[in-house]
């Protein structure tokens, strides 16, 4: 039997539990090895004298992924006692100035709003943002949630080619949304959704309106109990295979020895020295904390903490002793000055002026959530992450500026931005909620970098630029050592759970044909988008033909594909007569497969 260690700090995450019970499910003896004495990571639950809260994610997006999951291990979530609510509405949006907005899949809803500020004509250009999302969803589940992208070349396969264009992967949400809509008011409405990606939509490729399409499509889903019912439920099962789980069990390293000039991982040691051995080592770890930290040193793991991160957060649980009926169970909080906002968080990483935030209230939803007459409330807000390790502050006048929020600011910031949500909750639902507050527990980027091991306390790992994504970004497999792989938000595909989850069964099969598993054991990524294309005769596809010439995404994908192609072949045929330009191309190579 093949053995298998998934190790360390948050190796019981959404990632470490789906490729484990995969694994264990192949035949595989596996050990999951967590720092904490809880499993789920960042999907792990708060509890406080009845109140309950989600540390992380507090809503179930792209559901089809998560059934995917049980399915394949031979189960469903029905099956593991796993119940989903569908909210609705999906939202509700509050602007500065007293007005409200509900985003709902509901599509005679939709269309009295959406008239109500775009006119008549309006919804029509509705449905056409649906359709153009409704292709960023497809095309990204397919080529880029069902494959791996090892190197540049990768990238140029004509699969992929054929699609990226109609992908939008040059231009920002924003640029895409104001083709679409007139009002600002549904501007904002349609690219806030960017920040699950911890990114402004100002910067955010078009791509990533994807998310506003499985939300208005397939709606928002909330599982009775939390959403660590859903990551339990997969432990389980898994346990059930086999896994064993290895809690208040932190790693020091990851073990490597060198054969024929090749290094391989061949263990972990442990925080108390013990040694533990395995066939293939599994990093569930922060990639760019585990690249520093667990492996030997390299100028990868250097080049590795050079990419963008995501935004970090100052999350708030309340346990209040009173329900606010005018708080539906995820509401948006939008700033007044909406670019400046996300400025101040992803350009200058600090905490905005006039912040945006997004409430949620799981007791709308989940009766269990609360004690009776009473909410319990997630109050998430963005901000820039902490600056990197190796960031020396220069002088006390500094501030957060461009290298982040630096730690000793924390106990003045968090204060302030506690008290900015208090205010606009106040101004804009007319009530006061500052003696309602009966505990009160607090996330910030101290604690997700202290708790989770995350770098530069960034909630969502690496940023999803169209630089760091796809072969720019980290790979599935070690490129350093063998027999190691890594699974996550970091990694390839990305952020999110259910984009983690899809991970996690690109790792699974990796590994499995690695040590020749010819077949495996559930349907592969590519045999179920083949199965969808066989059941329709128009395929979902984007093509070159669906792209109008007058589209301004048009001719900026072209030109820019075009010169990247001129580009790749001068170097292909001046590389072996140059050196220097031959460093440069092999830089080039060495910098695409971190």
């Amino acid at each position: 039997m093949i053995e298998c260690i998934i190790d360390p700090y948050s190796g019981a995450g959404t990632g470490g539990i789906a490729t484990a019970s995969r694994l264990a499910k192949a035949g595989w003896k596996v050990t999951v090895l967590e720092k904490n004495d809880f499993a789920g990571g960042r999907c792990s639950l708060i509890h406080e004298n009845g109140y309950r809260f989600d540390q992380g994610p507090s809503l179930l997006l792209l559901p089809h992924l998560f059934r995917e999951a049980f399915t394949d291990l031979g189960t469903t979530l029905e099956d593991e006692g796993v119940h989903l609510v569908k909210s609705e509405p999906n939202y509700v949006l509050h602007y500065h100035d007293g007005v409200s907005i509900s985003l709902s899949t509901d599509t005679a809803a939709m269309k009295a709003t959406v008239e109500a500020w775009e006119g008549k004509d309006g919804f029509s250009r509705y449905l056409a943002f649906l359709r153009e999302s409704h292709d960023h969803y497809e095309n990204s589940v397919e080529h880029v949630l069902r494959k791996s992208y090892p190197t540049f070349f990768s990238l140029l396969k004509p699969s992929i080619l054929k699609v990226l264009v109609g992908m939008h992967p040059f231009e920002s949400i924003w640029t895409r949304a104001a083709l679409y809509f007139r009002s600002e008011r549904l501007r904002r409405a349609f690219t806030f959704g960017s920040m699950y990606m911890g990114m402004s939509p100002f910067d955010a490729p078009g791509t990533y309106s994807l998310l506003q399409y499985t939300e208005l499509a397939e709606g928002i889903w909330y599982p009775i109990g939390g959403f660590y019912a859903v990551l339990d439920a997969l432990k389980k099962v898994g346990e059930r295979l086999g896994v064993q789980y290895r809690f208040d069990t932190p790693v020091r390293s990851v073990v490597t020895s060198t054969t024929s000039g090749k290094s391989r991982a061949t263990g972990v040691v442990l925080e108390s020295g013990e040694i533990l051995s395995a066939d293939v080592v599994i990093i569930n770890a922060d990639l760019i904390y585990a690249s520093n930290t667990l492996l030997p040193q390299t100028s990868r793991a250097v080049a590795l903490g050079s990419k963008q991160t995501s935004c970090s957060s100052m999350s708030f649980y309340w346990s209040l002793d009173i329900k606010i009926p005018t708080l539906e169970p995820h509401n948006i909080f939008l700033a007044e000055k909406y670019r400046e906002s996300f400025d101040d968080i992803f350009k200058n990483h600090k905490l905005p002026d006039d912040p945006s935030f997004y409430v949620n209230v799981p007791s709308r939803l989940d009766k269990t959530a609360a004690p009776e007459g009473c909410d319990a409330l997630v109050i998430l807000l963005p901000c820039g992450h902490l600056p990197p390790e190796s960031s020396a502050r220069p002088d006390r006048q500094s501030s957060a500026g461009t290298e982040g929020i630096h730690e000793d600011e924390l106990d003045e910031l968090i204060p302030k931005a506690r008290e900015a949500i208090l205010d606009v909750l106040e101004s804009r639902l007319g009530v006061d909620i500052r003696n309602h507050i009966k505990h009160e527990q607090i996330n910030d980027p101290r604690s997700w970098k202290e708790k989770f091991n995350l770098d530069r306390g960034a909630i969502l790992g690496l940023s999803h630029d169209f630089f760091n994504v796809l072969c720019f970004r980290p790979q599935i497999r070690s490129p350093d050592h063998e027999a190691l792989w890594f699974v996550g938000a970091s990694t390839h595909p990305g952020t999110g759970v259910p984009i983690v989850l899809a991970g996690a069964k690109m790792v699974a099969e990796d590994i499995l044909q690695e040590y020749g598993e010819k077949s495996m054991p559930w349907p592969t990524g590519v045999e179920i988008e083949a199965k969808k294309k066989s059941g329709n005769k128009v395929s979902a596809k984007m093509d070159l033909q669906s792209m109008h010439w007058r589209d301004p995404g048009f001719w900026l994908s072209w030109t820019t594909l075009f010169f990247a192609v001129v580009w790749i072949v001068l170097f292909a045929m001046l590389a072996p007569r140059d050196k220097s330009i031959l460093a440069i191309w092999d830089k080039l190579q060495y910098y695409t497969e971190i």
